[in-house]
């Protein structure tokens, strides 16, 4: 498929989408006050570490709750909660996952006490109309949710839920899901995908630890045209990652830190921009190059 071909396609899919959305978020809980569109944000997580540090990402995280208008309540994609089938969390009161090993007990000690929303779960569950979203009262916040949560909200004091990623189903799946969601904007949700754009664990340079920005050949490569593609708004190329060469093959050698990416990109409206920050890259094989997309 053409660039061309594939900007039609996108167009007939975000007009019907606005429709079908216009009437979810009519019918939406009225808890829930409509508001402008929220941004959206994908985060490069990166280390459990940063969680607890204070370094240039995690200050950067800080700096952005600061601005942000205080949501509603908050739902994540992350990378850390792989599924068959689709859920999201509907508890009234998430527990803190720690879903790591070999840190720091401090690391351990991290909890992030808050509330969760069975509403916000169970009208996210009813926006999704192509496949069914099923309701979990077991899962909880794993450290791709609250390590960054912790600093854009430390107080805890706004409500999150998670979305799960079904591993068995393709980015174009998720992109399609993703694109469902946008009502929830509209109603003061701020929705994130936590993740990482190229994340090779088992390519990790260790004694590159503490070298700024260091990257790869391959992960630079990769990582650069992820870029491209994101600030000219051309998300075909991302959807269909398995097809980009060596650098991408590299770069993504499974999809679940990729796919809350895709979920990120989906629900870019019409006249919305992204707009890059922690662009870096460390220990060779990862980086933590994130993305807001919103209105000027």
């Amino acid at each position: 498929m053409d660039r061309l071909s594939f900007l039609k396609i996108i167009s007939m899919v975000s007009i019907s989408g606005v429709a079908s959305n216009l009437n979810a978020l009519a019918n939406m809980a009225d808890g829930f006050k409509s508001t402008e569109p929220f941004p959206v944000f994908f985060f490069g997580h990166g280390s459990p570490m940063n969680a607890i540090e204070e370094n240039e990402f995690s200050l950067e995280w800080q700096r952005i709750g600061r601005n942000l208008p205080k949501p509603n309540a908050i739902l994540c994609i992350s990378a850390h909660w792989l599924t068959r089938g689709t859920f999201v969390t509907a508890m009234e009161q998430p527990k803190t996952i720690h879903d790591f090993g070999g840190f720091p007990k401090a690391l351990f000690d991290v909890q992030y006490p808050a509330a969760g929303s069975p509403q916000l779960a169970k009208d996210t569950a009813e926006l999704v109309k192509n496949v069914s979203v099923g309701l979990d009262d077991e899962w909880g916040l794993d450290h791709g949710c609250w390590s960054v949560l912790k600093h854009l909200y430390p107080d805890a004091d706004v409500p999150v839920i998670q979305m799960s990623i079904d591993y068995y189903k393709p980015a174009s799946f998720h992109y399609e899901l993703g694109k469902q969601l946008a009502a929830l904007r509209r109603k003061g949700i701020l929705i994130i995908g936590s993740g990482n754009m190229v994340h090779n664990l088992g390519m990790v340079a260790w004694d590159k630890m503490e070298t700024d920005n260091y990257a790869f050949d391959w992960a630079t490569e990769a990582n650069e045209k992820m870029k491209a593609y994101i600030l000219q708004n051309y998300h075909l190329p991302l959807i269909d990652y398995k097809n980009q060469g060596k650098a991408f093959d590299l770069s993504i050698p499974t999809p679940d830190h990729y796919f809350p990416m895709i979920y990120a990109l989906a629900l870019q409206e019409k006249g919305e921009n992204a707009y890059l920050f922690n662009d870096k890259a460390v220990m060779g094989s990862l980086t933590m190059t994130s993305f807001r997309i919103g209105k000027d």
